[in-house]
């Protein structure tokens, strides 16, 4: 099977094929998947990507779903075995998947900037417009999905550096400052956050699109360079190079030309995450984003990596988990981004994942008969 970013099939397997199933409890993802039934039975079906695997494939276990009320996690295991086919998902080049995880960050903001509060969350803006094939500009390269209308001409949109020199200001597009720029940076990263202002109230932003350019990785910038080796590279490890050198945060951010504009949105459950791609709350740890031009959203995922152990309480990770977003940096067909929730704790979790790990797709058996099942 071809996806758009890589070669690869799907390998019939068994739950005994699945180490760590059996001590699983999948029951927390009954609620998103009556979330993602909604979704697709009152607003659209999700697109579907190059494993085939549609909405309307999708459909028949969500409808069974939403019949069963499992009591304990015998029962949630014991559904999923009945209505579904598992199948490894084997890259072409042979090798094993890969797991990073990402959170919603909490960050201090104020209403109106001040000398400590300066570095703002924007808005989507009135000149950037979606781009297609019908629109794009001849000499962009065709991975821009947004650009700039100005005088009836399309042309990329300003980058990280030029927005933060300033193009943006004066068009009242700030929805709060920050007192940091690589908070806002890690905002961007994220995709989300919650903002707590100084009354208490807690807000929060999510995507509501970006200026278009590629994503460029700081950390693999810092590799390169030598300032971080690869053994130690984490979010953290990162955020302290950028503490202990102010002076060269912009030269280093600047590095990654892509920016992130947001929407405000309310939180009506502060134990659901934010609403992110798929269009309905992400939960924490059983939420993956996934590469939407390969997978299907919606779809169940069972990730199994012996070195992942810093989520499950030093436990090797084994988690039924959702196809519930997607992400610039998640390519490939066993690439998978993990939410760890929202805050500080669920930051520190996400910041220490990069690992190895096997990566299977349970497919409805009506469906799974198309791939040999």
């Amino acid at each position: 099977m071809t996806g758009a970013a890589a070669s690869f099939r799907l390998k019939p397997v068994t739950f005994d094929d699945l180490e760590g199933w059996d001590r699983d409890d999948p029951s927390p993802l009954f609620d998103a998947l009556a979330a993602c039934r909604r979704h697709i039975r009152e607003v659209k079906p999700y697109r579907t990507g190059a494993t085939g695997l549609s909405s309307a494939d999708f459909l028949p276990l969500l409808d069974l779903a939403a019949s069963v009320a499992p009591q304990n996690a015998a029962q949630a295991r014991a559904f999923f075995e009945t209505e579904c086919r598992p199948f490894l998902i084997e890259p072409e080049n042979g090798g094993r998947g890969f797991v990073t995880a990402f959170y919603e960050p909490e960050v201090e903001v104020r209403e109106e900037p001040d000398e400590e509060f300066r570095f703002p969350f924007y808005r989507r803006p009135d000149d950037l417009v979606d781009l297609d094939d019908d629109n794009r500009a001849a000499d962009m390269d065709a991975s821009y999905a947004f650009g700039r209308l100005q005088d009836g001409v399309v042309s990329p949109y300003p980058d990280r550096r030029a927005i933060d020199e300033g193009y943006l200001e004066g068009k009242g597009l700030e929805i709060a400052w920050a007192r940091s720029k690589v908070d806002v940076f890690y905002v961007h990263v994220q995709g989300a956050a919650r903002l707590r202002y100084a009354d208490g109230r807690i807000g929060r932003i999510t995507y509501a699109a970006k200026a278009g350019h590629p994503f460029s990785g700081i950390g693999k910038l810092l590799v390169d360079t030598g300032e971080i080796p690869l053994t130690g590279i984490s979010m953290q490890s990162i955020r302290a190079w950028l503490a202990a050198h102010p002076e060269r945060v912009n030269e280093v951010l600047w590095h990654n030309r892509s920016y992130i504009f947001f929407r405000e949105a309310e939180v009506p459950d502060p134990n659901l995450g934010p609403i992110a791609a798929a269009k309905v709350p992400l939960v924490a740890g059983r939420s993956l984003a996934v590469d939407r031009l390969i997978h299907s959203f919606g779809f169940p995922f069972f990730i199994r990596s012996e070195s992942l152990t810093c989520i499950d309480d030093g436990q090797p990770f084994a988690r039924l988990m959702l196809a519930l977003d997607t992400g610039s940096a998640i390519v490939g067909p066993a690439r998978g981004d993990i939410f760890t929730g929202s805050g500080d704790e669920a930051g520190e979790r996400a910041g220490a994942v990069r690992n190895a790990a096997d990566f299977y797709i349970l497919v409805p058996k009506e469906a799974a008969s198309r791939f040999g099942w």
